[in-house]
């Protein structure tokens, strides 16, 4: 993973405040009456992290949740940081008002959980490229929850993987239909060439070698080599590059995090993942507010 650092300072802060605002006006657009049973005493709540050997991701935005809520947070771990071996691991301190504090709860542990959970597998995925010695990227896909993106392709980078495109913007990706619909890969590439000019990749999606070879002739920088059983992708991959050996190729469609290794290839440079934050497992994390008097320790382990 990278460095702490590197990751939350890449985020802009205005887009951790809007961010913010949206899931808290999300979760309480009128009154909050619940509020009224505890009013605004200050309290301390602790964050517990219940699934060992999770990679914390979403800090910053967790954060910003409760800063949004006049509340304040104290990290015991980093971003990207393992939690665990212990079964419940302290995971950070949040103060402030109770009913502001319960206010930030919920939308504050969605985020975090969903980000933990991408960058845990991202983390998983990497660590078997590392282990078989691979050179190429294990990366991400635009299959991204609609307003929350960010916060995905975010938690990537915190797991260590390429979080590939960002949106439509970002590169040109010809798939299947805008080929139908302009007539020919040659078209497709020329039109969108353009169009982008020198300052964006240009990458079509392939069912074959024969449709790689066209893409490439035609000025593509990735092909992207799609729905090809693993033998198959090798063959084709090495065809490629023996021909065009500065074109990029990624692999896609059917990867799995059980099936990931067969792909690997030296041919090969990307190998993109829908599962990344397709169906996901979550961490799991509460935040449990602490009775007066009870003892306020910072150990790591509960």
């Amino acid at each position: 993973q990278l460095a702490e650092g590197y990751t939350t300072h890449s985020i802009p802060p205005h887009a951790l405040a809007q961010l913010a605002r949206q899931w808290l006006s999300e979760d309480t657009p009128n009154f909050d009456p619940a509020g009224v049973c505890v009013g605004s005493k200050e309290v301390e709540a602790r964050l517990l992290c219940k699934t060992p050997h999770s990679i914390l991701a979403g800090s910053p935005f967790f954060t910003a949740v409760f800063t949004e809520v006049g509340c304040t947070v104290n990290w015991i771990h980093q971003e990207g940081a393992e939690i665990g071996p212990d079964a419940v691991t302290l995971t950070a301190v949040v103060r402030g008002p109770a009913r502001c504090l319960l206010l930030g709860e919920r939308p504050a542990l969605n985020c975090l959980a969903r980000a933990s959970g991408i960058a845990t597998r991202c983390s998983k995925l990497q660590a078997m490229a590392t282990a078989r010695g691979w050179h190429g990227e294990v990366a991400g896909t635009r299959k991204t929850t609609p307003g929350f993106r960010l916060v995905e392709k975010y938690a990537m980078l915190v797991g260590g993987v390429s979080m590939h495109r960002q949106d439509l913007s970002g590169m040109v990706m010809l798939k299947d239909n805008h080929v139908w619909a302009s007539g020919s890969i040659t078209e497709a590439v020329k039109a969108a060439r353009s169009v982008c000019g020198f300052s964006s990749k240009i990458e079509v999606e392939c069912r074959s070698a024969e449709e790689g070879r066209d893409a490439a002739g035609a000025g593509a920088d990735i092909v992207m080599l799609d729905n090809f059983q693993p033998q198959e992708l090798h063959v084709a991959a090495c065809e490629l590059k023996a021909e065009f050996p500065t074109l990029l190729i990624e692999a896609s469609g059917g990867v799995t995090p059980e099936n990931l290794a067969m792909y690997f290839s030296p041919h090969v440079d990307i190998i993109s993942l829908g599962c990344i934050t397709q169906g996901c497992p979550v961490v799991d994390f509460s935040l449990k507010v602490q009775k007066p008097g009870s003892h306020s320790s910072l150990n790591t382990t509960m």
